[in-house]
């Protein structure tokens, strides 16, 4: 018999969206978050979705793949083009591929369906806690400079001096804050994922190299030069020295 667990610091209050055109699944999570001292809503689809976060602030969205109209992962797409909330991403296709393409959208973290929802809970706990800890002390600074770009920590954005204005995902960040924070020097895959992801290895075994791939490329834009060195059998460098401002 599934018995209340208690709720964790980190998903105290915290807002969560539902986006699934499956009334019944919909239902059946809303009331398990909500059970369990979550704030949760859900929507049929993206454009309830956009009404409601026109409306509120929302933590986390937990984005079912496969939906009539817009699918999934062009709704995880657009969300990952500002700052916002994380997004876990559901689907009964459990394939690699399928989790490797929802991640390099942008989504935080990818479940097969049926999923258990205490595991689901789990893995809201965990994306938000990796949010909460991979965020540096803001009322030090929040913004970072280096090879000709400022990166606004609070705002997820990152800019170079070419003009260019990218935002970062969740990940992206944490994963960036673990290469600021840490220059010149060769960081390996579990030390990324223990400081940019909470050192969840099972659950993301393939995430650092898909998100260090999008990185890679955001600085790009922004930086005439590439800015992770990779380090076969070794790991990476961020070859930059940061300045707080």
């Amino acid at each position: 018999m599934d018995t209340h667990i208690d709720t964790h610091d980190e998903l105290k209050s915290a807002h969560v969206l539902v986006v699934d055109d499956d009334h019944g699944f919909r239902e059946q999570v809303t009331a398990y978050l909500s059970d369990r001292g979550l704030v949760a809503e859900g929507a049929a689809g993206g454009a309830e979705m956009d009404r409601m976060l026109e409306r509120d602030r929302f933590d986390i969205v937990v984005l079912d793949l496969m939906m009539p109209g817009e699918d999934g992962l062009s709704i995880c797409q657009r969300l990952a083009r500002k700052p916002g909330p994380a997004v876990v991403m559901l689907s009964a296709m459990g394939e690699e591929a399928d989790r490797i393409v929802g991640l390099e959208l942008g989504a935080d973290d990818y479940l097969a369906k049926p999923c258990n929802p205490r595991e689901l809970l789990a893995r809201l706990r965990a994306v938000l806690r990796r949010r909460r800890d991979g965020s540096p002390d803001l009322s030090a600074s929040a913004c970072y400079a280096f090879a000709g770009a400022q990166l606004d920590v609070t705002r997820r954005r990152l800019k170079g001096a070419n003009g260019v204005a990218i935002c970062l995902t969740g990940g992206e960040m944490s994963l960036l804050m673990a290469f600021v924070t840490q220059p010149n020097r060769i960081l390996t895959r579990d030390m990324l994922l223990e400081q940019a992801h909470g050192g969840d290895a099972e659950i993301y075994d393939r995430a650092i190299d898909v998100q260090i791939s999008r990185l890679r490329r955001k600085l790009q834009a922004c930086v005439d030069r590439d800015l992770i060195t990779t380090y076969r059998g070794a790991g990476y460098l961020f070859n930059a020295t940061p300045t707080r401002l």
